[in-house]
Parts: structure tokens; C-alpha cells; sequence
């Protein structure tokens, strides 16, 4: 009998299992620019947002880190600064995304899929964990572990998230393939290590500043089983 490919399965969670964040961040940014009268479109003010996010999550790692809710208030009030508007509480904004991220729509595709995966599963997720597992509860999945960017004090694609998810399946990176939407976080975190990837390019997704290139590509989870098998 050959040896399957890979023994476990790391995944991101939002976007890739659940929804994106896209419409909760547009949603929030077009409130943003209606209440404060801004020049500009709601999508385009979450790009000019989603830009300065990214960028501090990048830098927001291990001894500076700061957790998901920190980094979009902080970088909610960096966005309107540089357009020069001053003073405003940024947390009930913030916390519209919170609302999502406690409770994302789960992608139709995506229970059968996990469910019919026969290898370890490990969620390596850029998310603050009491929302993450509130997402979980809420759609009744189950995951063999669940690594969050707040368990870790980094963010994807730092190697120390997926280093600490090696370590919880006791697997050297080649016999494990990470799926995620993000070719910024997901593809371009897990490929340096020698982790296989597949990019989940669902339609809709969030803007995304990767451009690394991934073994795999599948428009919806169904695709993972024949690649494990």
C-alpha cells in the first residue's frame, strides 16, 4: 500500500472555512465614511484601511505584539489620521468586526468537507482565540487543535504560529499541507518552511497583498480530500 501524502492538515479558519471578512469590513468601513463625511467610497476606504493593517500585523509580533481588536483600532485611527481626521473612538467601529468574527457565515462546502478528511486537523489561524472558539461553538465544529495568533504572540505568515502547529501534531513540515485563502498569510507563511499549500480561492475574497505562489489551488474546500489522498 503507497503512503498517503501528508499525515495532517493545517487550515485557516475566516475566509477559508467561514466567510471572509470582506463585507463586515466594507459594511464598517462605509459607517466610517458616511458618519465622518469622508471623500471617498466605503470599498476604498477598506483598502486604504486593510493596507495599514496588514502592515502592522507584520510588525506586531512576539514582544510588540498586540491582538487582533488592538491592531484594527490602532490602525482604524492611523487611516483617518493620514486623511486628517483626529479624535475618534475607534471601538465601536471595531467592534462591528467583532461581531463577525464570533459569529462568520459557514461556507455551504464546508462541514461535508471537513468531515470526509481523515488526517489530523489543526486550525492555524490570525484571529484573537474567544472569538475564534465562539465561531467554532457556534457552527458545531470539531478540530483536532486550534493554534491562534494570540496563543503565539505572531501572526501569520510568521514561522513561530506554524512552528507551534508542527509541534502540536508531532509532524516534520513536509508530511503536512496548509490550506488557506490568503497568499499572504497562508501561502507565503507555510511554503518557506517546507509545508505544502493550497490556496482556497473562493470568489468575493478580501483584497490581499501576497503574491506567493501555491502548490495547490481549489475554489472550495471540496478539493482537499483528493489531495490528501
Amino acid at each position: 500500500m503507497s503512503r498517503r501524502r501528508f499525515d495532517a492538515l493545517f487550515i485557516d479558519f475566516y475566509g477559508t472555512v467561514t466567510s471572509g471578512d470582506r463585507q463586515a469590513v466594507e459594511d464598517t468601513s462605509l459607517r466610517v465614511v458616511q458618519d465622518l463625511h469622508l471623500p471617498v467610497s466605503g470599498p476604498d476606504f477598506a483598502v486604504e484601511w486593510g493596507k495599514k493593517f496588514f502592515a502592522a500585523a507584520d510588525e506586531r509580533n512576539h514582544g510588540r505584539f498586540r491582538n487582533l481588536f488592538e491592531i484594527e483600532c490602532d490602525t482604524l485611527v492611523e487611516t483617518l489620521e493620514a486623511r486628517g481626521v483626529h479624535g475618534v473612538d475607534p471601538v465601536p467601529y471595531v467592534n462591528r468586526l467583532v461581531d463577525y468574527w464570533a459569529d462568520p457565515t459557514l461556507h455551504p462546502d464546508s462541514a461535508r468537507a471537513l468531515d470526509s478528511i481523515d488526517v489530523p486537523i489543526c486550525v492555524v489561524s490570525n484571529a484573537d482565540t474567544k472569538d475564534l472558539l465562539s465561531a467554532i461553538e457556534k457552527h458545531d465544529l470539531r478540530f483536532d487543535h486550534v493554534i491562534t495568533s494570540e496563543d503565539v504572540n505572531c501572526y501569520k505568515p510568521a514561522p513561530a504560529i506554524f512552528d507551534r502547529a508542527l509541534a502540536e501534531v508531532g509532524l516534520p513540515p513536509e508530511r503536512v499541507i496548509h490550506a488557506g485563502d490568503s497568499l499572504h498569510a497562508d501561502v507565503s507563511g507555510a511554503g518557506p518552511l517546507g509545508i505544502a499549500t493550497v490556496w482556497v480561492c473562493r470568489t468575493g475574497r478580501i483584497y490581499d497583498v501576497g503574491t506567493s505562489r501555491p502548490d495547490y489551488k481549489v475554489s472550495s474546500l471540496k478539493g482537499l480530500s483528493e489531495i490528501l489522498a
